[in-house]
């Protein structure tokens, strides 16, 4: 496929971060449209012709179009085999806990807290100012982190389904940059997590990249 048939629109977010990670993990070329989030490029009838909510990212990937970070991040996974490990695993058990961690991930420590903490401690401004509702978001993100902590592998430089990066891995620890960014701390065995993540050339690379 040529680069102008896969593009990727969106950049400078975490969300948009794990789709640029997602595709420079599989080796997959693509053309990178640099539209942030609630700009007048994502308001634009030209981009709510690709994304009719205005959200980014979207990925079009030849005639498919996918919103939804973790839709696409799963899609890519799924879809292309890189030089790397997998972002999806193959078998049904693996699978199961690949779906668990996502689900985990993207309601318990996205939506339901660090979402919040975006609207009213992020962006006051446009959503109000709500301090109750970032505390028990706060005191939520918390409790779940430590149950997440505690899910881990307890070994040196465990990823969440093993040794080899996956799909979950990038939706965790964009989360937790997010939450680190918000100033809320991480339990020991987490932070440690976030560490070897860090620590991957191909995360520094993503990061490059969705730098607007």
């Amino acid at each position: 496929m040529a680069t102008n048939d896969r593009v990727l629109w969106g950049v400078g977010t975490s969300r948009t971060l794990r789709a640029h990670w997602a595709l420079l993990h599989l080796g997959l070329p693509y053309r990178s449209e640099a539209i942030r989030t609630r700009s007048p490029e994502a308001q634009s009838g030209h981009y709510q012709a690709v994304n009719a909510a205005g959200k980014v990212p979207t990925l079009q990937d030849g005639a498919l179009t996918v919103s939804e970070s973790a839709a696409i991040v799963t899609y890519l996974g799924e879809t292309y085999d890189g030089d790397q490990a997998p972002l999806v695993p193959r078998t049904p058990a693996a699978r199961a806990r690949y779906f668990e961690w996502m689900s985990f991930i993207t309601m318990e420590l996205d939506a339901t807290s660090l979402y919040v903490l975006r609207r009213h401690y992020g962006l006051p401004e446009i959503y109000g100012d709500a301090p109750q509702a970032n505390a028990v978001a706060r005191e939520y993100f918390t409790r779940m982190a430590l149950v997440a902590a505690n899910r881990l592998p307890d070994r040196p430089q465990a990823l969440l389904l093993g040794d080899s990066l996956s799909g979950v891995d990038i939706l965790m620890m964009t989360c937790l940059e997010w939450a680190v960014s918000y100033h809320l701390n991480l339990p020991p065995r987490l932070a440690a997590y976030r560490d070897t993540v860090a620590a991957m050339p191909i995360y520094q690379k993503a990061r490059e990249v969705n730098t607007p």
